[in-house]
């Protein structure tokens, strides 16, 4: 078995360190600091039971890692319409890539009655779906918090969840075979046979939290305990459990469930505002701009979505972190 992580950050860096560490052959496409931290001192992940490392391949050029059984690709969204095009020698007929990514990924929609063309918020050109054929990809939901205090470097906090599926539903050979080799490397694997409801899922509790942290510069523990902007967050899940009930994906929840199980995670900070302090560019168009594009395109009303969108560019943009 044959794997290649592209974009070895903190999530990335997770996936390659345990697997590599479980003895699968596991290389990584990179490029700068995080290409020669690899180079110099392989996969490190420090976790609460210690430091966890092994051996790297790594290389600037995918052409000179070869074809996989299996790409892991764990680069920002913002990242993906560039870097998609220039992995197709990591591809063979019968490779596998999953996707580790936030939001809502390239590959939801396609296929989709009213959704013929790929969404722009996440696929801009559709350069992604050409780039990467459906039938290689397996869907993931990654349960995890991690974090990079320098390249090449994983700091492991919580999590060791990953739920993956096929695009288009049922739970096939590949993904059993995939779900057994990632178990053995010690996630907490689940083959999901409707793997779109569960990204839905994490996606609708990541919707408000992300953006009203990084907007605001306050932990979810702040967000929740403040009963308007608590409320705010309420209104904007009520609109992207709609869409998700026209798309497939119910939500068998209420928000004020779901708050309750945010709250379990205390001053927690999001992804987002990580991103927000760190001054690396935020993941907006994933988690808030492809629901807000995905209610456009059914006709579904989304004025408070849409606010939250409109908020968070605007901050973003104001602080360099999106582009004007």
């Amino acid at each position: 078995m044959k794997v290649c992580i592209v974009g070895a950050g903190a999530i990335g860096g997770f996936i390659g360190t345990r697997l590599a560490a479980s003895g699968v052959n596991v290389s990584a496409w990179a490029r700068g600091a995080t290409l020669a931290a690899l180079r110099q001192h392989g996969w490190r992940m420090q976790t609460a039971q210690g430091l966890v490392q092994a051996p790297a391949v790594a290389s600037a050029e995918a052409a000179e890692l070869g074809m996989q059984d299996l790409v892991v690709i764990a680069v920002k969204g913002p990242a993906l319409p560039e870097v998609a095009p220039r992995i197709a020698p990591l591809l063979g007929p019968h490779t596998v890539v999953l996707p580790a990514m936030n939001g809502v990924p390239w590959w939801f929609c396609l296929g989709r009655a009213g959704f013929g063309q790929p969404l722009a918020s996440v696929d801009p050109g559709g350069r992604i779906a050409q780039a990467i054929a459906l039938e290689h990809v397996v869907g993931c939901v990654v349960h995890a918090s991690t974090a990079t205090s320098e390249p090449g470097f994983v700091q492991h906090k919580m999590g060791q969840g990953l739920i993956i599926g096929e695009p288009g539903g049922g739970v096939s050979t590949r993904v059993q075979e995939l779900a057994a080799l990632l178990g053995r490397a010690g996630f907490e694997v689940t083959a999901s046979a409707d793997v779109r409801t569960d990204i839905w899922y994490k996606l609708w509790g990541n919707l408000t939290m992300n953006p009203v942290s990084a907007f605001t510069g306050a932990t979810i523990d702040r967000v929740l305990a403040d009963p308007l902007v608590r409320d705010y967050c309420t209104a904007v899940m009520h609109e992207a459990a709609a869409i998700g009930a026209r798309i497939g994906c119910p939500i068998a929840q209420s928000p004020e469930d779901r708050h309750a199980i945010t709250a379990r995670l205390g001053a927690f900070k999001t992804s987002m505002l990580q991103d927000v302090q760190a001054r690396r560019p935020i993941e907006l168009d994933a988690i808030v701009g492809a629901v807000h594009e995905i209610g456009q395109r059914l006709g579904e009303p989304m004025p408070h979505t849409g606010a939250l969108l409109g908020l968070t560019r605007l901050f973003a943009q104001v602080h360099g972190l999106y582009p004007a």
